[in-house]
This record gives structure tokens, sequence and C-alpha cells, in this order.
């Protein structure tokens, strides 16, 4: 099977392309405002300076116009996070992944489930994809163009293009095209042979009434995302140290390119297509309000590997192959169309929302054996379709200071009768209160397994799990904010209780815990700055009680960053250059099933602590701002690598750049 091709092949040096495909990319951006129809030109005051720019051009999101809020906040244009890689995804969490960016990948901290009802369960390339649900609209009062553009060489790169603009007072409409991959690290002789590519494109409208009373969101996404599988590194027989008791030294396995990998035929694919449509209409001013919500969700996705013997030892890569044993073509197709009808009414002391929402869903595996595809598992009932019913509501108050809130949502069940059986029922309940820099909230939820843990079928792995029970989660957090002169201090202290948890246990199948698991987390974060010199430190400590299987968490976690910034060139450029770390304490992380996509449990393998670095200088010149960094700058320092995932290595030290634009006219 080809490789993916991030990097077309050129008689020129990378550098020459580059900015050749930079320039290309700037002159193409320069001309889209003037193409378009009604555009003009930039319009200026008496003094010349720019009428129209960040602070004339508003995000809006649903959850604002959920609240009746219409204004929304000025778009950011800070550097803070520009060079920080897990901000260049649509999810910032920490997260465990496969060394590479774009490769499948877990939440690292605890991170509890806050969906009921059918889900399917296979999540390890959310985090790369955009949700319906939280994209920003914008109400801009010139054309807003969006670019960005990433490379770290000569691996990761983004490509990232937006444009949007206000036809009429009322009505605003953009679109947005993002393209990001990378290149393998491991096992290859051309480091340009792609190893992940993702593609996105977006289509979204905002819409209100010059009354004010109706008003509408809507997008349609489409997200292709491919990623070639390795399996791993396969240690060779020279990386077993003689009197180390038959164990694999792991030092010997930084050699990247060199080293040897499980898979070489195998990859993934993760299609969605997601429509997402919110709309209101004030039918009493803003203390009744009805709205409705429409999902559609399609997605499909397919492991594909024609290489399932070693040609050079002629062993199977494989412990189970059940259908074929010369290929493995599983796909899964799942449909989803969901609404929700309700009320609502906001005021500044009091909001309200009611609501009741209708689900109906499909899901269809397959195989391929040979040349024939057969159906191996489908889950259709009543004409093909499952229903599900569920009904929830918020509630809040605020006066001052002080402020309280609640929400629930329940799964209406088939007989209305097993609502007694609380352990049987489906739902989310969620308070919080707070007062000046305090904060409490607590949350409850039951929630079935996923589809994919209930039922799994293809060429490596079968499971069938009709006995599991609903997972219960009781969480309390608190949260504490203080600032004092120039510095800021947050503290974060959350305790989870977790019964009847289902997880992927060492064969990588389905289980489920039959005791609870403790969760104790406590996560600081404190801002300073001395004059021009600012620290920001961030660390998570964390300590599961009850079992030691299932659960499993680094137990320290956390990112520094200590950077200078100022104004140079009589105020003409804004700069920052400093030194961010990140620290991971050792830990036995999550094994990966790649035919399955799922990330399971394992207690063979210790990562040792993971201290990572890296130096970077960052600018601001008006609209345009630009990064170099210098990533992993420690390799060596006291290794020459790092593991993410069992066998799975980090990238090592490479330069990084990137570029944002945005354009105001």
């Amino acid at each position: 099977m080809s490789d993916l091709s991030l990097i077309p092949h050129s008689r020129a040096t990378v550098p020459t392309y580059w900015l050749r495909l930079l320039l290309l990319a700037l002159l193409l951006l320069g001309g889209v405002p003037a193409l378009l129809p009604g555009a003009r030109a930039q319009i200026v005051d008496d003094s010349t300076k720019n009428r129209y720019g960040a602070r004339t051009t508003f995000i809006l999101r649903e959850a604002d116009m959920m609240r009746g809020d219409t204004v929304g906040r000025i778009i950011d244009t800070t550097l803070t996070r520009l060079p920080q890689r897990r901000y260049w995804v649509h999810d910032s969490a920490f997260y465990q992944d496969l060394g590479n960016f774009g490769t499948a990948s877990r939440h690292l901290l605890l991170q509890p489930n806050t969906e009921i009802g059918a889900r399917l369960g296979r999540n390890v390339f959310d985090r790369y994809v955009r949700n319906p649900s939280t994209i920003a609209y914008y109400d801009t009062r010139s054309p807003y163009t969006f670019f960005r553009f990433h490379q770290g060489n000569p691996f990761e790169q983004i490509f990232e293009l937006g444009y949007t603009r206000s036809l009429k007072k009322d009505l605003n409409v953009g679109f947005a095209y993002e393209r990001f991959g990378s290149n393998k690290a491991l096992a290859v002789t051309n480091t340009r042979a792609g190893q992940v590519e993702h593609t996105n494109f977006l289509l979204f409208v905002r819409y209100q009434t010059p009354d004010d009373r109706y008003h509408l969101m809507a997008n349609f996404t489409t997200a292709r995302h491919r990623a070639i599988e390795q399996g791993g590194i396969a240690p060779l027989a020279s990386d077993t140290i003689e009197g180390s008791d038959g164990k694999v030294d792991l030092t010997q396995l930084f050699d990247y390119q060199r080293e040897e990998v499980r898979l070489s035929g195998a990859s993934n694919r993760d299609d969605r297509d997601q429509v997402h449509l919110a709309h209101t209409y004030r039918l009493l001013g803003r203390g009744l309000t009805a709205y409705h919500m429409a999902d559609w969700t399609r997605r499909q996705n397919k492991y594909f590997d024609d290489q399932l013997i070693n040609t050079t030892t002629g062993e199977f890569r494989y412990d189970v192959r059940r259908l074929s044993n010369t290929i493995t073509d599983d796909r899964a197709d799942f449909r989803q169309v969901e609404n929700t009808l309700g009320v609502m009414g906001n005021s500044p002391a009091v909001a309200y929302r009611l609501y009741g929402k209708h689900r109906t869903y499909s899901l269809e595996s397959r195989s391929r054996v040979g040349s024939n595809t057969v159906t191996v598992e489908k889950l259709n009932y009543k004409m093909g379709v499952n229903t599900q019913y569920f009904l929830g509501g918020t509630a809040s108050f605020r006066y001052k200071e002080f402020a309280i809130e609640t929400s629930g949502e329940v799964k209406v069940p088939e007989q209305f009768k097993e609502l007694i059986h609380i352990t049987k029922t489906e739902y989310i309940l969620r308070g919080a209160t707070s007062f000046g820099p305090v904060q409490v909230d607590a949350l409850l939820t039951s929630y079935s397994p996923t589809l994919t843990e209930q039922r799994f079928v293809g060429n490596h792995a079968i499971w069938e799990n009709t006995g599991f029970s609903n997972t219960q989660v009781q969480q309390v957090r608190g949260v504490v904010n203080r600032a004092f002169g120039n510095q800021h201090l947050q503290l974060v202290g959350a305790l989870a209780n977790i019964t009847n948890l289902v997880y992927y246990n060492e064969q990588a199948v389905p289980a489920q815990l039959g005791s609870g698991r403790q969760v104790y987390s406590l996560t600081a974060q404190h801002k300073f700055n001395v004059g021009h010199l600012f620290f920001d430190n961030l660390a998570t400590y964390t300590e599961v009680t009850g079992g030691t299987e299932g659960l499993r968490f680094p137990r320290l976690v956390g990112e520094s960053r200590l950077y200078y910034q100022g104004y140079v060139f009589k105020k003409a450029l804004f700069g920052q250059f400093g030194v961010q770390t990140y620290f991971q304490s050792r830990w036995k992380p999550y094994d990966y099933s790649p035919s399955t996509q799922q990330f399971f449990f394992q207690d063979h393998f210790t990562v040792r602590n993971t201290p990572i670095a890296d130096v970077f200088v960052s600018a601001d010149i008006k609209t345009v701002s630009v990064f170099f960094k210098m990533a992993y700058v420690n390799q060596f320092l006291p290794q020459s690598g790092y593991f993410t995932t069992p066998y799975y290595t980090g990238l090592p030290r490479r330069l990084q750049f990137g570029i944002r634009w945005q354009f105001f006219n």
C-alpha cells in the first residue's frame, strides 16, 4: 500500500519550495477580497489609521446565542498560544498519542463522560475534528480572512484558510478549509513518506432578523482523516542485552528511521460529515424563547491491511485472523439524526431551559473476504433504525458575586417503570455554585457502554457484551481563583468515584471492573511577571485508589513557560522569546490496538520521567504573527528519545515555523 505523500517531490531545495508555496498563498489571499461580490477597499479615517481591525470583528458561538448574548467577544490576536503545539488542533487538553502529529490519541487526565445514550465509541481522532456545536461564527463590519501555516521540518505541517463577511447587517456567511498531516519518523528511508493526512471543510452561516426576535446558526463540516498504522517498534535481536532477563533495553530503540516496525501495510480511515442547525425565536421577549436544534451525522471508520504476513520472517503480524489470512478490510458505518425542541428564558438574574430530544441511529459493520464484501454485523431494530428519547433542563440564578446553576438530562427508558431502577437509568446531573473567587461544582452521571464496547466483529477481534451494567460517576470539584497584583493563582481540586467502569483490558477487549475506583487530583496554575519577564506554570497531580487495573494516569503532568516580551523598533514589532517545558512522571501508559482503534490497559511497559524543552521566539507585526521554535532542544539530555505509548517514540529534535495572518478588509 502506498504511503501518504505530504510533501511534493521537487528539484528545488526544501526552503525554496516552501517560500514559493507561501508566496503563492499570500498572493491568492491578497486577491480574495477583491474577487468577491460587493468587496470594498479598506476604509481609512482622516488620520489614515485603519478603521476596521480586531476590535471590530467579533466571535459568537452557539452557547452565546442560547444565553441571549448577541455581542460576542473580539477575536484572539495574542501570541501566547501560537508556538504551543497542543493548541494547534481543536482540543487543547493533554493527550497521550502515538508520538507523531495527527496520530491516534486519548485524554491523558481524567475527563468524565458527559454524553448519555448511544455513542459509537471510536474517539481516537476526535481532537482533530471540529465540534459543530462549538465552532465560531462572526459579526464583522468588514470582510475577515484568516490564514495559518505551520511547518515542523520535516514532520508536521498545518495549513488553514478561513473567510467570512457580512452580506447584510444581519447576515454573515463564511468558510474554512484546513489541511494538516505528518511524515513518518520511524522505519523510513525517505522523510517525505507520509503518515497522517487530514482535510476539513467548514461552511457556516449566522442570521438574525432586524427586530432581533429570530436567530439562526448553522454549519456543514466534512472531515477526512487518514493514518498509516505502524504498530510500534519491533525490537531486533540486537536490542536485547544479555544478563537483563531477556528484556529489551529501551534506550536502544531511539534510532528512529533505522528502526523496524510491526506493521507495513496497515491504515485507519475516519470520515465524518455533519450538519448542525440551531435557531431561536422570542415568543415573549427574553423571558420565553422557543428553540430547535438539529444534527445529522455520518461516520465511516475503516481499517485496512493487505500485508498480514511479514515477508522477511514469514510470520503473521497478528495473533488473531478470523476471516482472511491475506487481507483485512473492516468497516463500520454509523448514522445519527438528532432533534432537540425546547423553551428557555434569560435575564440578568435568572435563566432556565426545558427541552426534549429525539435521537435515531444505526450502525453497520462489514468485512471483506478476498474480493467479496460480507456483512458480519448489523444493528437494526424497527426497520433498521434505533430510537431514543431524552428529557432535560437547566436553571440558574445570579446575584452580584453569588451564582448557582443546575442542569440535568435523563434518557427515557422503553418502559417508564424502569425509571425506579436507578442503576439501569442513564442520566447526567450537574450543580455548581460560586461566590467571588470560589466555585464548587458536582457531577452525577450514569451511562451505558458504547456501541463498540457492546459489539465488535472484525478480522482480528470479535466480542459481544450484553451483560455490562451502566457506569456511574460521582465527582466533586472546587476551584479557587485569586489575583495578587501582577500574580494570578488558580487551584482546582477534584474527587471522583467511578463504579462499573468499562475499559479495554490487557487482551485489548472490553471488560468491566467489579469494584470502584477513586480518583483524586489537584491542579495548580500560577502566572506572574517581573517587568517584561513572564512566568506561567501549570501542574496536575493525580492519585487513584481502589485498585491498580483499568484506570491509570501519570501522577504528575505539568508545563512551564518562561519568556520575555515587549516592543522593539519604536513599537513597530511586539515579540516574545523564551523556553517552554513539559514534564510527565514515570508511568505505564495505555497500549494501542490499530485494528479496533482503541487504547487498552497494559502492565509490562514503563515510560521514564519525560522532560521536554522547546526554545521559541514569536513576533507580531500588526496583523501578522510568526514564530520559530526548536522543539525538543534537550534531546540527548539525558537520553536520545522518549516514549509516548509502548514502543511508540516521540519525535526527535526539529525546527518548527509558523505564520498567522489576519486580514480585516
